[in-house]
This record gives C-alpha cells, structure tokens and sequence, in this order.
C-alpha cells in the first residue's frame, strides 16, 4: 500500500462529515471521533425535534458523508476525556487533526456566583433542550420538570425554541387535566390560541401565566436575522422592522411574554434556590447600553439561561477567552499544534444551526418565519435557510483539504497502525461493523 495522508477529524455532525468526505476522497484514511453514539451533533440536540423534516434530511446527508470505505467512525469518544488532545496529535500519528467537535458550552450566566445553583433553580439551555428531545424516544433520559412563570434570559432563536419548548408543554400538561390530549407537535404547527380555539377554549382560562423572555436589548436588536456590513439607516431600519414582526409573531403563536431592556445583575435566592433574578433596566445610546438607574425584580419558577454556546474547552489546550487561540481564523489553525485545523462552529464560536447572513431582508425574515413555524404551512422550505450552514461547510472542507494535500503522506505502516487502533477503540464502546450497522443499532424505533 502506498503512502497517503492521515486525518483524524474530531466530531462528525455537518462540518465533521463534510471534511472526513472531502478528504477520503482525495485518497487519505480518516478517523472521525464523536462524543456521542450517534454523529448528528445540534442537528440532533440542538433543533427542537418539531424541526422532523430538517432533522431527517441532514441525518441521511451526514450519514451518506460518512459512509465511504476509508472512513472510519469511532463513536462515544471525546476527546479530551477518553483520549488526550496531545496524545491524538503527536503520538498516534496523523498527518492532521481536525477539529469539528461545535459549540456545546452554555455561555456562563454573568452573575456572580450563578453557576452555582445549576439544579437548584438554573438550568441552561443545552441540557434542557437535549432532554427534550432524547426523553421523546431515548429511554434512561429524563426529561426537565415543565414549569409554568419561568424567566428565560435570551434573545436570540434559540431562546425562543426555549420559550416555546416551556409555553407548549406546560398548555399539554394544563389542558391534560381537562381531559383533553393534544400532540406537541400539532401544537406547534397549529399554535397555541388557535388549537385553543379549536376547543372552544381561551388561553387565560388554563389559568397559566406563561413564561417570559428577558433581552438586555430593543426587539430591534435581536439577532434574528443579520444586517448587511455597511447597511446604510434605510436597510438597517428595514432589518429592526423584520426582527419586530418575527419576535411579534412567534409572541402571538406561542402565548409567551417578553420584557426588553433588562440586564440581570443579582441572584434572588431562597432556601438555597434560585428563585428569581434582579434586573437593571437599560437604554440603547448607539451600540451601547446605558443604565437608568432603574431596578427591578422577578421571581419565577426558575431561571433558564440562553444567552449563548461556546466551544468547551480543551484539556491541553490554552484558550483565548471563550475561544481556541487561533493564529488563522480561515483554516483555524493553532501555533501550538502546527497539524491541527477547524471548521463549524468551534471557529465562530456560535451554536447557532441556521446563518441567514446572505440573504436579502425579505427573503430572511420569510426562512426565519419558516425555521419558527410562524406561518400557515408550518415548517415547510425551511431546509433552504440551512443551505448557507452545508455552503459554508463545503468551502471550508475545500480549503482544508488543499491544506492537508501539502503535508507529509503518512506511510503504510503507520496507516494500518492508526487503523488497528482506531478499530481497538471502538471493540471498547461496543461499535464492532459498519458505520450503517452501528447507526442501525442505536437509533431507537422512535428517533425522529
């Protein structure tokens, strides 16, 4: 067997499988490590499973990525626990590592002191959304209590799915009591006061106060959608204008609330609970937010926060802040570890699935409409605003893959070895077959 280039690629969701497929088929072998059983990432954890039509095409797309002969995948390893960063990019011999592994750290609730009642009374938004969704077909994983008056802090889509994910179940719960069985999912698709009318039935009679969004913005604010660089007033306006009618929309469908210009700044803790926040109201004078002077507090049921994911940090590995000290955002390169590059969200520093960057104003505020199932057809076309996430992963396995082509070829030998120790690996974790085989065998009956 003649020389060829060796990659291991740690992760294995969108940008994972677009580079193992890139590289494979320009010849080198690669072993893709994933932390969970399954390679789906966000597409799995972090898009609320109403999103089933999405979910199961990129489910087909990655695993038609991956599924090529000179691929292999080695599943429920993470990097950093079961096998040491230093040890998969100096010692096991790979011409390259690439890390693919997103944004999974929730963004620390600015409080002091905050994390410290995660459990009691705090929960962040990863977690919750991933037993949400698993607790649906998983057995073992419990879902989170759903209470009614929660505060969730956020802003962006992704505490709305949040807010909708509280307001839906506990209307399921409340209207289970009366006898009455309704879907979530139809639910979502239908919204809450419309199937409520449905039933000849009104919101206030469940006698539910709702949750409610806390942003330490305008609505003009939100990150939504994106404004183009250089928009001048007149297209800024029209951007601010969408994300109103978004955020007004999704308000109207889902029944929850929503308070801007709120900072939180203090714990409110009782019996060792979290049991509210207290907040600082604000001003927007340009970019900047400017205290009143005014304060206010909110109790609640308790406190989820979504405010943001970051990529976990890597033992081993000295970060930039939040970040991976990158000396090349492009290929995400790291002086420290010169055969190391990235791709997906462990470069942007964003667990946000959908970028509506390049899309004109109207054509991003319909895909964003679609991606919250605001309109009368639900979720349908919303695929298309995902087409900027699999563009952008292509590009960047493209330019990774001319980067790999310039290193030194592994020979045959530490090739097979690399094989022999990846395959070792998997005996370990139970994944002896096919990639195919493998998904087939812990995909539950009622994935989705």
């Amino acid at each position: 067997m003649s020389n060829r280039h060796a990659v291991a690629v740690i992760g294995g969701a969108t940008a994972g499988a677009e580079v193992a497929s890139r590289l494979a088929k320009s010849g080198a072998f690669v072993v893709v490590f994933d932390m969970n059983a399954r390679p789906y990432g966000k597409i799995e954890d972090g898009l609320p499973r109403w999103h089933s039509a999405l979910r199961k095409k990129e489910y087909e797309n990655i695993k038609g990525k991956l599924d090529h002969p000179d691929i292999l995948y080695v599943p429920s390893t993470k990097i950093g626990r079961d096998v040491s960063f230093e040890e998969l990019t100096s010692r096991w011999g790979f011409t390259a590592v690439v890390l693919a592994c997103g944004a999974w750290r929730d963004r620390p609730l600015q409080i002091e002191g905050a994390d410290n009642y995660v459990g009691k009374g705090l929960i962040y938004q990863n977690p919750f959304v991933i037993a949400f969704n698993r607790s649906h077909y998983e057995k073992g994983v419990t879902p989170y209590e759903m209470r009614d008056d929660a505060i969730v802090v956020g802003g962006g889509l992704a505490s709305i799915d949040v807010a909708k994910i509280l307001m839906l179940e506990t209307v399921v719960a409340r209207l289970a009591t009366r006898g009455v069985h309704v879907d979530i999912e139809e639910l979502e698709h239908t919204g809450i006061p419309a199937t409520l009318a449905q039933l000849g039935l009104t919101f206030e009679q469940l006698d539910l106060k709702g949750c409610t969004l806390f942003y330490r913005r305008r609505p003009d604010d939100m990150p939504l959608m994106e404004a183009p660089e250089g928009a001048d007033a007149a297209r800024l306006e029209k951007v601010q204008k969408s994300r109103r009618k978004i955020l007004e929309k999704a308000m109207e469908k889902f029944a929850f609330k929503f308070e801007p210009l709120s900072v939180p700044e203090k714990l409110i803790v009782e019996n060792g609970q979290l049991v509210g926040l207290g907040f600082s109201r604000v001003k927007v004078e340009g970019k900047k937010l400017v205290p009143t002077g005014e304060t206010y507090e909110r109790r609640g049921s308790y406190v989820i926060s979504s405010i943001g994911s970051i990529p976990e940090a890597m033992p081993g590995v000295k970060m930039n802040g939040e970040l991976f000290p990158f000396s090349d955002w492009d290929l995400g390169r790291i002086d420290a570890f010169p055969n190391v590059f990235s791709a997906g969200n462990v470069v942007t520093g964003k667990g946000n699935i959908i970028a509506s960057r390049r899309h004109a104003e109207h054509v991003a505020e319909a895909l964003v409409e679609r991606f919250l199932g605001l309109g009368s057809d639900g979720h349908a076309g919303e695929e298309q605003m995902f087409q900027g996430v699999v563009k952008t992963a292509e590009l960047k396995a493209e330019a990774i893959g001319q980067a790999v082509a310039r290193l030194p070829k592994a020979d045959a030998a530490t090739v097979e070895q690399l094989r022999l120790r990846a395959e070792a690996r998997k005996a370990e974790v139970g994944a002896v077959g096919t990639l195919i085989a493998w998904l087939d065998k812990v995909t539950p009956s009622r994935f989705t």
